[in-house]
């Protein structure tokens, strides 16, 4: 290529000139282009980052969550089991006694049945303990039966087996009879009464 050279006059050659120009500006429009194209992909990677540690740490607290739960509720299935047993040692203690032999029996059987309950509270187990005239729960009773009452309706009136909660998870509800109104005789109007009375003689 012909090296351009300035004209008779010493100036650049116009043309060489613009022709620079025009290259130099190609350049700088690539450069550009290459510059927007690096700051996009800058910042979707910057955004992806994030998302990834968003979810990783979404995930590392969700698998933190399930193992403080599967340690504080640990004890649940095995409370399951036990429960029957509790059952039977709770029954037989509110027993009276026949004889002063079974008596003595029954203070074993209590010292063991506390050493028990004494190692479910220090695993967070708590019994649902409601006595007779206490107002029904819902949330942790569940009633067996009604029973007429004279007294206020919804009250508990037997406890048949203890509740028992792991924590703050009821693990099973108090089993209970509740009080209910009793429900008053049907009384006949009068004229109901005539026209029965007069129906009856009628057939007579």
């Amino acid at each position: 290529m012909a090296e351009e050279r300035p004209g008779l006059d010493g100036k650049e050659n116009p043309e060489a000139e613009t022709k620079d120009k025009k290259s130099a500006k190609g350049k700088l429009d690539k450069l550009q282009e290459e510059l927007e194209k690096a700051i996009a992909d800058r910042d979707y990677w910057k955004n992806e980052y994030y998302r990834v540690h968003a979810d990783t740490q979404n995930l590392r607290k969700s698998l933190d969550d399930e193992r403080r739960d599967a340690l504080k509720y640990r004890a649940s299935g095995f409370l399951d089991n036990l429960l029957p047993a509790l059952d039977g040692f709770h029954m037989a203690l509110l027993n009276e006694p026949p004889s002063q032999e079974t008596k003595n029996y029954l203070v074993g059987f209590s010292y063991i049945y506390n050493q028990i309950i004494s190692a479910l509270e220090a695993e967070g187990v708590k019994e649902i303990t409601p006595k007779p005239g206490d107002e029904f729960d819902m949330s942790t009773m569940h009633a067996v039966d009604a029973v007429e009452s004279d007294g206020e309706p919804n009250k508990v009136v037997q406890i048949y087996a203890k509740g028992y909660k792991l924590h703050d998870r009821l693990i099973r509800p108090v089993m209970v009879s509740v009080s209910k109104k009793k429900e008053e005789p049907k009384v006949e109007a009068q004229g109901e009464t005539e026209e029965k009375e007069t129906s009856n003689t009628h057939k007579a």
